[in-house]
Parts: structure tokens; sequence; C-alpha cells
């Protein structure tokens, strides 16, 4: 039964401010009998001053969890759990399965010589690989081969499907997918294969020797699709063009040395949905704290050292994963004086932008830094 709750009462000119009365909750009682209610009763919830996720900062340390990610190796087999996963599950989220905001993630583990079937669906999907040799992956008829910290992409409507060769080791990738957000719209699609598994028709890894190129366009590089033709992002060229961005800028006091992933036919994020990018902290830099909107989840690539998120202090190191919810506070450190830092981050910046709710604000106070309140590590 719809009823006004006291706390969504505010003594503010042009809010909500209803007293219950008897007859009022009479009132209520009967819009609810013809599913109606009066807006008043809501109104400061469902419209608030400044965005209030759900979700709560978390770190998933792959320490703790790598041993559970591969024991499911004896316990299921990917015919059976038709990907074998262990998702991240936000406290604030657990009603959706989601990571952070609208973001669903996990850790999927195969080992040498398995294939899973191809199968496609309406929500898009990237894999940043963690460890092992000879993963790969084929979208649409384009086989991508995978080393540790490839950013790869398998986009809404595609046929896609992921193995490791017979000579590889076993392997790990991330997982992240808009699986709640597009649920949240009702548009959720799920097909498997008619065959179980597609062909392999292009040279092996064409799509990142096509268009991954630096400033070169392929003469007769058609691609009309709403979604980057660039699979499979390296993390080599990745590094590189980092190093060299850091030798000529002082980067963001926010984000360090930043640069995002793009589609490189016209220069905007690699799919609709999610965008994803890499960062650089510079040996013994601490960025300065911001918060903006959107949900953003980090993996640590390269190094160790620690981020505040709303005041609390998160120690991570290569491989864990933690994320940020939107409008929280944020600022990274890296904790070695001597070497780089790097997480990689994805974020539904694309969808943020594209519908005009992106905002930023920097932290004011001591000297753009928050005072830690509680410690994590």
């Amino acid at each position: 039964m719809s009823r006004v709750h006291e706390n969504h009462r505010e003594d503010v000119a042009g809010r909500a401010n209803v007293e219950d009365t008897p007859e009022l909750l009479a009132y209520y009682d009967q819009l609810n009998k013809f599913e109606a209610g009066a807006l008043w009763t809501v109104a400061n919830k469902i419209e608030p001053w400044e965005p209030k996720s759900e979700s709560v900062p978390v770190i998933w340390r792959y320490a703790d969890l790598r041993e559970h990610v591969l024991r499911s190796i004896a316990l299921v087999t990917p015919e059976k759990a038709g990907r074998r996963v262990i998702f991240l599950n936000n406290p604030g989220r657990q009603d959706v399965s989601a990571a952070v905001g609208w973001i669903y993630a996990g850790l999927q583990v195969m080992n040498p010589g398995e294939l899973a079937s191809s199968h496609r669906h309406s929500a898009s999907a990237i894999r940043f690989i963690m460890e092992g040799k000879g993963a790969y992956t084929v979208v649409d008829g384009h086989k991508m081969t995978l080393n540790e910290n490839d950013f790869v992409l398998t986009p809404n409507g595609t046929w896609h499907e992921h193995g490791v060769s017979s000579t590889g080791t076993p392997c790990i990738w991330q997982d992240g997918l808009d699986i709640p957000f597009v649920n949240a719209m009702e548009a959720n699609f799920y097909e498997v294969h008619p065959d179980l598994q597609q062909p392999v028709t292009f040279t092996v890894d064409d799509m990142t020797k096509t268009w991954g190129n630096p400033g070169l366009t392929p003469q007769n590089g058609n691609w009309s699709k709403s979604y980057s033709p660039m699979y499979k992002y390296e993390w080599a060229p990745t590094y590189e063009a980092l190093t060299k961005y850091a030798d000529c800028t002082d980067g963001s006091p926010y984000d360090g040395v930043l640069m995002e992933y793009v589609n490189p036919t016209n220069n905007g994020p690699v799919m609709l949905t999610m965008g994803a990018s890499m960062q650089m902290l510079r040996p013994g830099e601490h960025t300065k704290a911001h918060r903006h909107t959107g949900s953003y989840l980090y993996h640590v690539a390269k190094g160790s050292g620690h981020s505040i998120i709303n005041g609390k202090r998160f120690d991570w190191t290569e491989r864990d994963i933690f994320c940020v919810p939107s409008w929280a506070w944020h600022e990274h450190a890296n904790g070695s004086d001597t070497s780089d830092a790097c997480l990689f981050c994805l974020n539904d910046l694309p969808v943020m932008r594209a519908m005009g709710l992106y905002r930023e604000q920097a932290f004011g106070e001591n000297n753009g830094n928050q005072p830690i309140i509680e410690e994590n590590k």
C-alpha cells in the first residue's frame, strides 16, 4: 500500500512537504486501489537533490578470488554452465547482479582445449585478459588471439564464442556487460548458435591488423555499424601510447595520464552503452579528488597503490578490481616511487554523454584530497 513517509518531507520551498492527515491517508488508499498515487508522497525520493547511488564502493582482490575461480573448473563444464563465470555482486545491487550501477562483471575461466558455445545477445560485452596463454575469441567469424591485459569487444547482436587452444594454459579474464541496463530497458534477447560453433571466415586478428594502425585508415575501410570494428585492443601498443603521452603532458590532476579506447572510424566510444579507458599514474603520483555521474569499474593492469572513495581507503595490486559508484568522491595514488601503475576502466560514459547527463565536480577542500575516515587495507 502506498503511504507518505515523514522522511520524504522537506521543509524547503519548492519541495514536497505535505503532512499526513486521516483524510489524506484514506485518499492515498483509494488511489492505491486504482494502481495510482499522489506524486508529493514520493517526489522528494524519486527526484533527489543529487545522485544517490545504490551501489557501494567495493574491492574484489584477485588473491582472494583466484582459487575459487579455478575451483569451478572441477565443478562445472562450459557445456553445462554455458559460461563458467564467478560474477561480482555489489552489496547494493544484488537484485540485478551488478558490480556497480548497471554494469555486470565476472571472472571467466577456461582450460586448454575447452570451447564455449557460440551465442549472441542484446547486451554488449567486453573481455579483459587477466592471466594465461592461448585464449581466443571469435566474433562474427573474426578470430582474435588474446594475451594478458588485451581488451576485446563482443558487441550487441554479434555471434561470439571463447576458447583456449589445446597448447595453452588455464586462462582467466574479466567479463563486463551492460546486462542490468539492457534488462532495465526490457530489451534483452539471447540466442544460441544453431550449430553451437561458428566458422572462422577471416584471417586471424584481421580486425586489429586492419584498424589498429595509428593515424592510418584502410583504403576500403567502410564501416557502418554503431560499434568499433577494432574488436581487439592490445596491451603493448596501449602501454606504449600511454608512455609516449606521459612524456609530453602533465596529465589530469584527477586521472593522471588517461587515454580512452575509441572507435577508429569516428573517434567515438567503442560501443554505444559502454566505454573504456586506460590511465597511468606516474611514480609517486597521487591525484586530486573529484566525482562525476556514471559508474566506473577499475581493473589494475599494472602496479599497486590505493584509491580513496568517499573517504574510505582501498589498497590494490595487479589484477584487483574495484568500483566507484556514480557521484562518489574518488582519488588514486601510485604506491611506488620508481614504477608507474595502470588502471583499466569500464564505464557507462557513452550513455551519460549521449543523454546529456554527465556532470563533474572537483573536491574543493584540503588541497583537493579527501580526509580518510576508514581504512580498508
